[in-house]
């Protein structure tokens, strides 16, 4: 006999995410006694395991929700709170929540996490009280032929950025400079032109970070971007280096980005640039979602405090506090690529290898540091598959692996030790596949080590 009381509803999830729901899931029948249903499109034999109830529906069916009022309507009272964590369902899920009765941020307002255009276009109408904010609204327009792209290229000489309007990831974001090919821009948004492809100009501030949180709290991450043409986000690191007055203006923006998508009570990450001299700031993208790339699991760490359990407790109509502790120490999540442009699979390490441990090991030996003061703390190939990789990364997709790693070393700066890992990497790498000797990797190290730091002002295009 079921001991639990009422169902707890999570809408949608991005498959990278699956060991949260894990996590949330069980501490939803833990902390608050209750059987989970989750909805997404074609679920698997894991979400299976690791939900109570599993219900096969597509948030970006145009009848979603209401399909799945048909459904779960005429079981309206089982439900006692509910979450939407993707950005494909940020709407409708929200929708829906609304018409089961349920606590969520508001619907009406969520397109704008969800569509590029539809959150420039609501910058654009609040603009005169944005700009008194010193947040800069930039020019933008949709395109759906090549002809619009190279109009907006006239009009925008020294470059923009043009990318799908409903895709994450960094999928088909591209940087067009002065002298770039406009077909061949225009053939690699191709793919996404159905869904809707924007133009905007280029953003002018170079150093990018992030404003998240949930409800009230918040913090903020800085962002490591490749450069050149893809723009592709390659480390997160928290708590960011900034000043009062930089801390300032982020969060200033930040809050000014939850006003204009309707959050509240839910999770957010706004991406927000930064002027040099912090007077400025522009938004990349809002999300009303937990931020990717491990930033919440960074924050457990460094806080001390575990967000998903408070987004769930939010959800219950618990309050998720206003302050957060000081750090703890400062951690980073490394994304992890191939040093030349090849095919690879997981299964070409040799058995036994241990490349991230190995890159780990010798970045602190480059650093002088202990090897407790530089500990990994999660490591995962992105795919389990062969596939073909770029070495200069595309897409979020577009490399190896990812790992997590926390510094306790007093002084120590993370940016450089990060920029040591991503180079040792890709000498560790080639040797556990073969293509080099583990000794001569590890050599490799040290002389990795005198890289200048990861200082965003010089790391960034001032693009994306």
């Amino acid at each position: 006999m079921s001991r639990t009381t009422g169902r707890f509803l999570i809408i949608d999830y991005n498959l990278s995410r699956v060991d949260d729901v894990r996590h949330m899931s069980a501490y939803a029948r833990e902390r608050h006694g209750t059987d989970v249903t989750l909805i997404r499109a074609d679920p698997s034999a894991v979400d299976a395991e690791i939900c109570d109830e599993v219900i096969d529906l597509d948030p970006l069916s145009p009848d979603f929700v209401e399909e799945a009022e048909r459904l779960l309507g005429p079981r309206r009272a089982e439900f006692r709170a509910g979450v939407v964590f993707s950005d494909n369902a940020v709407q409708s899920g929200a929708v829906l929540l609304e018409r089961l009765g349920l606590r969520i941020d508001s619907a009406e307002l969520a397109g704008g996490a969800f569509c590029k255009h539809e959150y420039r276009l609501s910058e654009a109408a609040h603009h005169k009280l944005l700009a008194a904010q010193r947040l800069l609204v930039p020019d933008f327009v949709t395109v759906d032929s090549r002809e619009g792209l190279a109009d907006f290229a006239r009009s925008h000489p020294d470059g923009f950025v043009v990318k799908p309007t409903k895709e994450g990831n960094n999928r088909g974001v591209v940087v067009v400079r002065p002298g770039d090919s406009l077909d061949a821009a225009f053939a690699e948004v191709g793919p996404y032109l159905e869904g809707g492809v924007i133009c905007e100009e280029l953003l002018p501030y170079r150093r990018e970070y992030s404003f998240d949180g949930l409800g009230q709290v918040s913090f903020v991450t800085e962002k490591v971007s490749a450069t050149g043409r893809y723009p592709v986000e390659v480390a997160q690191i928290l708590p960011a280096r900034l000043n009062h007055a930089e801390r300032s203006a982020v969060e200033r923006a930040g809050r000014q980005v939850n006003w204009l998508v309707g959050q509240v009570d839910g999770p957010f990450h706004n991406e927000i640039r930064l002027s040099d001299d912090a007077s400025g700031t522009a938004v990349v993208e809002p999300n009303r979602r937990p931020a990717g790339m491990k930033i919440w699991s960074l924050a457990r760490w460094v806080y001390g405090i575990d967000f998903y359990h408070r987004w769930v407790d939010a959800a219950f109509g618990l309050t998720a506090g206003s302050a957060l502790p000081e750090p703890l120490c400062s951690a980073a999540t490394v994304m992890l690529g191939v040093r030349t442009d090849r095919s690879f699979a997981p299964a070409d390490v040799s058995p036994g290898a241990t490349p991230f441990e190995d890159a780990v090991a010798a970045t602190a030996a480059a650093h002088g540091l202990l090897p407790h003061e530089l500990a990994v703390k999660e490591f995962a190939w992105l795919s389990p598959a062969r596939r073909d990789l770029h070495a200069t990364a595309r897409d979020n997709a577009d490399f190896a692996a990812q790992g997590c790693v926390v510094l306790t070393a007093p002084g120590a700066d993370m940016s450089e030790v990060v920029s040591t890992l991503r180079a040792t990497w890709s000498d560790v790498l080639d040797a556990s596949t073969g293509r080099g000797t583990r000794s001569e990797a590890l050599r490799a190290a040290p002389a990795a080590a005198p890289a200048a730091p990861l200082d965003p002002t010089t790391m960034m295009e001032a693009a994306r």
